[in-house]
């Protein structure tokens, strides 16, 4: 093709031209939105405005709405909680809560949960990692044992003030029951908390129906600006400012007000609900072409995830014998945009935790690639795809000291 093919939506999705427009707009909306004169006030109902829309995409009040800087200040703003006061403010549940002192999360979190977990430990709280089927769906028997066996616990800091679970699976896709698991952790008296990053936009999310107290967005997964995200916190959940020095956010999120950012993030939730039904049947269909096409025209590989819990326009693929770099580098140089499943691009030699912890071995999780589609990804271009890597995997197998059948086994 004379055009790149980008299919790694799930890393980060281009500004829609319609968000583009607001954003460039809204550069015109300079003044302070805390500012109390007209142009300030201007500024603020523009951003008042896009609260709403941020909060009608996952179905919360605007109030419930915090402005933040993207998922993972989203994330760690919630983790900090657990190790603050807030915990003991004047909340009615603040007596549950206190003294609290086990946090649970899953073995597949983005890594800015993996790494806010390693914090709370090593500030004296235990952090339990929940298993994965090998579909990367959560084991609820050992999810309702450990809740069991931490809320029975006599001594407080063994009972669970929180229980963070990504609603999607940014590597594979699997979707987790969070209705159920919120509703396991509130009867265990713990906060529930979700990463929707990848979810919202793509699924329908609904917090009211979901019952979680915490749930985090990004803009930039829904087609709209970097560096802009938000934090879903149910009414009366506590919430300690991870970012201090401004009335801001009622007072939870210092900082000036990003408002083209903001404005724009409205916008593409806008669109993105709007969209979500066409959205669903268009990745869809294009990820099961893929996988078909790969399944036909390449023997002997893995799709990971969950056949039918998974998000609709993500496909990860395991090809034996085959690494995972060198396909996406070959990949490149075909105009096929792509990311790998291990970590060795970031200057890691470790493979996926994600797929490891779904009991794909080492050298399987090396040789993986996540496909990832968009709403304007054409047939023609995955038609593309799967004439090119087919040959793609036949030669690197070739280079291989090791067969496929022997990874397997």
């Amino acid at each position: 093709m004379d055009r790149r093919i980008y299919l790694d939506y799930n890393a980060t999705t281009p500004i829609d031209s319609l968000v583009k427009d607001v954003f460039i707009r809204a550069l015109d909306d300079y003044a302070n939105a805390s500012s109390m004169h007209e142009d300030g006030r201007a500024a603020a109902k523009k951003i008042f405005e896009a609260r709403e829309r941020v909060a009608a995409l996952v179905g919360a009040e605007a109030g419930e709405i915090l402005f933040t800087s993207g998922g993972s200040e989203s994330n760690n703003t919630v983790f900090s909680t657990v190790a603050s006061e807030a915990l003991v403010s004047t909340t009615q549940r603040a007596a549950l809560w206190k003294g609290r002192k086990t946090v649970i999360t899953t073995a597949i979190e983005h890594p800015c949960v993996m790494e806010s977990a390693k914090r709370l430990s090593s500030l004296g709280y235990a952090v339990e990692y929940l298993p994965v089927d090998g579909e990367g769906v959560v084991k609820m028997d050992a999810y309702s044992g450990l809740l069991s066996r931490a809320a029975g616990s006599p001594d407080p800091e063994g009972k669970p003030v929180l229980v963070s679970v990504m609603m999607a699976n940014n590597e594979i896709g699997t979707i987790q029951d969070i209705r159920r698991m919120a509703a396991m952790a509130h009867e265990a008296g713990a906060l529930f908390h979700t990463d929707a990053v990848q979810a919202a936009g793509k699924i329908p999310v609904d917090v009211k129906d979901l019952g979680v107290d915490y749930l985090t967005l990004s803009a930039h997964k829904i087609y709209g600006p970097k560096g802009v995200g938000a934090l879903y916190v149910r009414k009366g959940a506590p919430l300690e400012p991870l970012i201090r020095g401004g009335h801001q956010e009622h007072g939870l999120r210092a900082g000036t007000y990003n408002n083209p950012s903001i404005i724009a993030f409205g916008e593409a939730a806008r669109l993105a609900k709007e969209r979500l039904a066409d959205y669903e049947r268009h990745t869809r269909a294009l990820r099961n072409r893929l996988r078909d096409g790969f399944q036909s025209a390449i023997p002997d590989i893995r799709v990971n995830g969950h056949p039918e819990r998974v998000l609709p326009n993500t496909l990860d693929v395991s090809f034996p014998g085959a690494e995972g770099e060198a396909i996406l580098l070959m990949l490149d140089i075909l105009g096929i945009s792509v990311s790998t499943g291990s970590a060795c691009a970031s200057g890691s030699l470790e493979p996926s935790h994600v797929l490891v912890a779904t009991g794909v071995g080492p050298e399987l999780a090396h040789g993986s690639i996540r496909f990832s589609i968009g709403k304007d990804t054409t047939q023609e271009e995955i038609d593309y795809v799967i004439r090119e890597v087919p040959a793609v995997i036949a030669k690197l197998r070739g280079f291989s000291t090791v067969s496929s059948k022997e990874i397997h086994e």
